[in-house]
Order: structure tokens, then sequence, then C-alpha cells
């Protein structure tokens, strides 16, 4: 039987999705010179929220290490991406990959692909990477670059434990619905892709 907790942040999560407005192009959209801003840009577009979430559905899926190591991992490789994007250090495919990422990690988590725990940092990392130069790089020069990816830091570590709750609080005997949230997560990555959300 699934808790009164449970339910609730499972809710959460899906309210939270279905208030995502769509996926903009990043460079130069929206306020991006304090803490506030930066933890309100994840919750903007779908993008962000999917695949935020969808790491921490496979990594309750995967369970064990893969449950603290993979959300962490996406955060400080986004750190890293984001210091790099504000240096103005060039970074190739990074809208690609942040579209490849929406449909990789749902179909990840759709799948319930086991990867070893290396193999998940490793697909992890590179998306990350991608999505923090993005947003590095809408930071102008005379602004509060670190307030703003603090902001978006505690932003995605929330998205991550909402995602962990879902997928554990499903447990093994919800696991078809975690599967899922992962393919819809692929479908709103398909639908970016194509310019239909």
């Amino acid at each position: 039987m699934i808790s009164g907790s449970t339910k609730r942040t499972t809710l959460a999560a899906i309210l939270l999705l279905a208030a995502a407005m769509p996926a903009y192009a990043h460079v130069g959209i929206g306020a991006t010179s304090s803490f506030t801003a930066g933890f309100a840009h994840p919750l903007s577009g779908l993008d962000h929220m999917t695949v935020m979430i969808a790491v921490g559905l496979w990594a309750a899926l995967k369970g064990g290490k893969a449950i603290w190591t993979w959300p962490l991992v996406f955060v400080g490789v986004m750190l890293v991406g984001g210091a790099l994007g504000m240096l103005h250090m060039p970074l190739p495919f990074v809208e690609p990959g942040i579209l490849a990422s929406v449909v990789a990690l749902g179909l990840l988590v759709a799948l319930a692909v086991d990867l070893p725990v290396s193999a998940g940092v490793a697909i992890i990392g590179l998306f990350a990477l991608f999505h923090g130069h993005a947003h590095g790089t809408e930071v102008p020069e005379n602004a509060g670059g670190l307030d703003y990816m603090a902001g978006f830091a505690a932003a995605t570590v929330l998205l991550h434990a909402i995602g962990i709750a879902a997928g554990l609080g499903l447990g093994m005997r919800f696991r078809g619905l975690a599967r899922a949230a992962g393919a819809a997560c692929a479908a709103v990555g398909v639908g970016l892709v194509f310019g239909v959300l």
C-alpha cells in the first residue's frame, strides 16, 4: 500500500510537470542575477524539470550507491558547466545535448536500464555539462552569477529529490508507474525536438 506522504510527493511531481512552461532557447532568457531567479529557472521549462526528475527516478530504480551518486554528479558537473559558460568557453552541441538528455534519460527510466554506477555517472555527467553550460552562458558579466548558480543548484537538488522520493515510494510493486513517468519524459523530449511543445 502506498503511504500518504508518497502519494503527496508523487502528486507534487506531477503538478510541477503539468505547470511547467515550454522549454526556451537558453541564451538570454529571463532574469539571471539572483538566487531566486536561479532557483525558479529549473521550474520554468519542461526540459529542466523532466531531466532532473528523471535522474532521481533512474537513481531510485537502480538503488544502492546510485541514489546519492548520480544526483550529486549531476549537480557537481552542472556547476562546472555553468562556470565554463560564464567564462564564455565554447562547448559544441549544447542545445542538441540538452534535448538528447530529455529523450535518453526518459528512455533509461522507461526501460529500467540497469547500468553500472560508473556508466550512469558518465551519462549523467555529460548531460549535466550541457545543462550547466547553457545556464552559465545566460549570466550577464555584471550580474551575480554565483547567486544564480547556487539557486539553480538548489532547485536541481529539490527536483532530484522529488524523483528519488517518487521512485522509492512506488517501490517494486508500482515500478511500472516510475517507468511510465520515464516514457512520458522521453515523449516530452521528442515533442521538444520536433517543436510541438
